[in-house]
């Protein structure tokens, strides 16, 4: 795809703190009084996700359901579009400025003059919770369909068997950026740890100019109760979402299942802890994580 002067792009490996992050960026440059009609539409309407084409099952895009949460505003905003042409790409193709895109494809995947035209807002998270979180979701979601326990799952990934590659080979291209100027790297410990501190760093980076009162509005409506009350940033709530197992859902939490830093040390045994430990000291030595807050 093409991109933008005045993009910008959410970049983050799966379960680093991505829809949290889609939903601050796009409120602080759309929404910060709170008062934009369109923020009662899913997420992926507001921030295209380019590479979520490609989990979509083929039936579905070739006999598209008005009813289905991924299609039903894509055939309102692109009316005669063929979702078979991709319902992603093509939101974003329409999508009025400024836009905000996320993507879990890595830098070097992506084209070499994205940070000439567009801004790179980027976030890591320590191994161990994105482990859990992780698991978790590709349990939950049926395209992923994950059936294996926890011990399986952190093979999989100390191994770089799990979709979108290597988590250290995204995360070491994001550092090596980190002081591009249209690069911005955040972690999410930081974002529990001091929001405000952090939205002040975006608002910065991103040049807006937001007064505090608009930025404590952007604090509040994108805290972890708040967005998980709401429960629809993917359509109907996840429940009633045809994407989900529902009684997985129901046993063990939705697609906002904690949002917390450290949830490792109650799925994670000390054998897994270290395999973990042993990889990231292996790979991510000069990367400076925090298991605690």
């Amino acid at each position: 795809m093409k991109w933008r002067m005045g993009d910008v792009v959410v970049m983050t490996w799966p379960k680093c703190g991505t829809t949290w992050m889609q939903e601050i960026i796009w409120t602080m440059r759309n929404n910060p009084d709170l008062n934009n009609p369109l923020a009662d539409m899913s997420i992926t309407s507001r921030v295209p996700f380019i590479d979520m084409d490609m989990f979509m099952l083929a039936e579905t895009l070739q006999n598209p359901n008005p009813d289905n949460p991924l299609l039903s505003d894509f055939l309102k905003v692109c009316p005669g579009a063929n979702p078979a042409d991709g319902v992603q790409l093509q939101l974003a193709t329409v999508m009025p400025d400024p836009r905000t895109i996320k993507t879990h494809i890595p830098l070097s995947l992506l084209h070499p003059t994205i940070l000439d035209n567009s801004k790179v807002v980027f976030v890591a998270r320590n191994p161990r919770d994105v482990i859990v979180s992780l698991h978790h979701h590709y349990r939950i979601v049926k395209s992923l369909n994950f059936t294996g326990s926890m011990d399986n799952f952190v093979n999989y990934f100390v191994n770089d068997k799990l979709l979108y590659g290597p988590y250290w080979l995204h995360v070491q291209e994001a550092w090596a950026k980190r002081h591009h100027p249209n690069f911005h790297f955040i972690f999410y410990e930081d974002l529990k740890a001091d929001i405000m501190t952090e939205l002040n760093k975006l608002n910065k980076f991103l040049g807006l100019n937001l007064t505090k009162k608009q930025l404590c509005n952007v604090a509040d409506y994108t805290s972890f109760n708040r967005m998980a009350a709401r429960d629809k940033l993917l359509g109907p709530k996840t429940e009633d979402n045809p994407m989900f197992f529902k009684e997985i859902v129901r046993q063990d939490g939705g697609f906002f299942r904690k949002g917390t830093v450290c949830s490792w040390k109650e799925k994670l045994s000390p054998e897994m802890v270290n395999k973990i430990d042993q990889w990231t000291t292996k790979n991510l030595r000069e990367i400076p994580f925090r298991y605690s807050l």
